[in-house]
């Protein structure tokens, strides 16, 4: 039995153009590098800000929003997690919207985050609840819907949001 497909790339790309997203800090991610970082990276609509450290693209995200231009955080969940404290300074205290998008490195297709046999994987979505932060799941193509209202949520409420991406994202 074939897996369902994950969600395309340029569909992500164009549902974070029409949540007027122009700036995206990343850091090169298994699961989206491939359909989401190297097409997006060639888009004359979008400034690429290359990153050595996840941490550091939370900050940055906040300072493009104090100029009026929103942002993304592309990086995988190991990224996320070394972020923590940052995302809680920043965007939960300092409340800054924080849009990110996260890649679930080693998660099962064919399952939900909390059941993946990945120890890294399963905790993500209860420390983003335990942290009050905003996250969709983006398994599919259907699913991309669900990207600019919580992008747009993020930038009314002046919160952080995560986006995971549960699948392989394809060209």
């Amino acid at each position: 039995m074939a897996m369902p497909k994950g969600p395309r790339g340029q569909d992500i790309i164009a549902a974070i153009k029409q949540a007027g997203v122009r700036h995206v800090c990343a850091l090169p991610d298994i699961t989206t590098s491939a359909g989401l970082l190297w097409p997006l990276s060639e888009d004359s609509e979008l400034r690429l800000i290359r990153l050595s450290k996840e941490d550091e693209g939370v900050s940055i995200c906040a300072a493009l929003d104090y100029c009026e231009k929103r942002s993304v955080l592309l990086m995988q969940q190991t990224g996320l997690m070394d972020s923590l404290n940052n995302i809680r300074a920043v965007g939960c205290d300092y409340e800054q919207p924080v849009c990110m998008i996260v890649g679930l490195l080693g998660k099962e297709p064919d399952r939900a985050p909390t059941a993946s046999d990945s120890f890294g994987v399963r905790i993500i979505e209860p420390v983003l609840d335990a942290m009050e932060i905003d996250h969709i799941l983006i398994e599919g193509p259907e699913d991309v819907a669900s990207l600019p209202p919580a992008i747009d949520r993020a930038y009314e409420n002046s919160s952080p949001m995560v986006a995971l991406i549960g699948r392989r994202v394809e060209p």
